[in-house]
């Protein structure tokens, strides 16, 4: 089995001083079997120096240069052969390399279209839960902000209430026991008067009138008594349930707050995770299409050259066979000759 190397890309080439050596010994050889026929007619007057006559002499040396062209023939085949196994595996790589790479070139290209549209939608994914993360942020901080101030404005209304209500149960078990004189000196027969005046609870006209009568008075009140504990109860009761309303819906719109900050505090880090991920998506196919880009260019760089050097393998195997047949015959000839 021959090896095969680039080396023998030049094929080999007949010896010219052996040609020339060849031509001269048929030269040679010829003049001597002239020589000698023209002895042998002229008679026994040859005189032959040596153990070997002239025509074993030209023979042999006819015989050595057969021998010397036959051992560089093979040698020269040998030579050939290699660089036509070089033409044969050299072009099958080749062929294979070029095929390889018709092949990748496209898919390479659909690789890079897909990859870059895969980029695209990661880019507006990564927009819009960036947006949507910022909205849920936002909707976060107004529903606190909302909810400190219905807060506060509970804390303002309960504690009226609270003040108004500790009023009347006070004005209730000072009439009970026939202390409403004192009562009217306190600070809660002052907040009863605001309270009726300033019309902050909806009660009857009349009832109105008989407690601005009841609670201007400076002296011990005994008349009507007993209405004026009636409508104070009632007032009472009608204070003890509003604040029992406004407790409740206090109390279910801290749930519901809750509950909101709670969902959009998981949206966030759903948003967040998200943005992560894309980021990261994003990065790596920015990567990924450059290396494909890079990998793509070199490959029709190669398959470029790949074809031009196959061209010209191709041309070169071609021109040395022609050659190795010319030699071929030449050689022929001269071993009959």
């Amino acid at each position: 089995q021959l090896g095969c190397s680039p080396r023998y890309i030049e094929a080999p080439t007949l010896n010219q001083s052996a040609c020339q050596a060849m031509a001269m010994c048929r030269s040679l050889a010829l003049a001597l079997l002239a020589a000698a026929c023209f002895d042998g007619v002229v008679g026994d007057q040859v005189a032959v120096q040596g153990n070997m006559n002239p025509i074993r002499k030209v023979v042999t040396l006819l015989q050595q240069m057969q021998k010397k062209v036959t051992v560089e023939g093979e040698a020269e085949k040998e030579l050939f052969d290699k660089f036509m196994c070089y033409c044969k595996t050299g072009g099958g790589d080749l062929s294979s390399s070029i095929s390889a790479s018709e092949t990748k070139v496209p898919a390479l290209g659909s690789s890079i279209e897909a990859s870059e549209d895969q980029l695209t939608q990661a880019k507006a994914d990564l927009k819009s839960s960036q947006v949507d993360r910022s909205a849920a942020n936002t909707a976060m901080a107004e529903a606190t902000a909302l909810r400190e101030k219905e807060a506060a404005t509970f804390s303002s209304s309960k504690s009226e209430y609270d003040t108004n209500i500790a009023a009347l149960t006070k004005a209730v078990v000072a009439l009970e026991k026939g202390a409403a004189g004192s009562f009217l000196q306190t600070q809660g027969a002052q907040a009863l008067r605001s309270l009726v005046s300033d019309g902050k609870v909806n009660m009857l006209d009349a009832d109105r009138q008989d407690l601005v009568a009841f609670l201007s008075q400076n002296s011990e009140y005994a008349p009507q008594s007993g209405a004026i504990t009636g409508i104070l109860k009632q007032l009472g009761d009608e204070m003890s349930k509003d604040l029992s309303d406004i407790t409740g819906a206090e109390t279910e719109s801290i749930k519901i707050h809750d509950a909101l900050i709670a969902a959009k505090k998981q949206e966030v880090a759903a948003l967040s995770a998200t943005v992560e991920a894309k980021t990261g998506q994003i990065g790596e196919l920015g990567v990924a299409i450059v290396e494909m880009r890079a990998d793509l260019s070199d490959t029709e760089a190669a398959l470029i050259e790949n074809h031009k050097f196959l061209v010209q393998l191709e041309k070169s195997c071609s021109t040395k066979t022609q050659e190795w047949e010319e030699r071929q015959k030449t050689r022929a000839e001269e071993l009959v000759a």
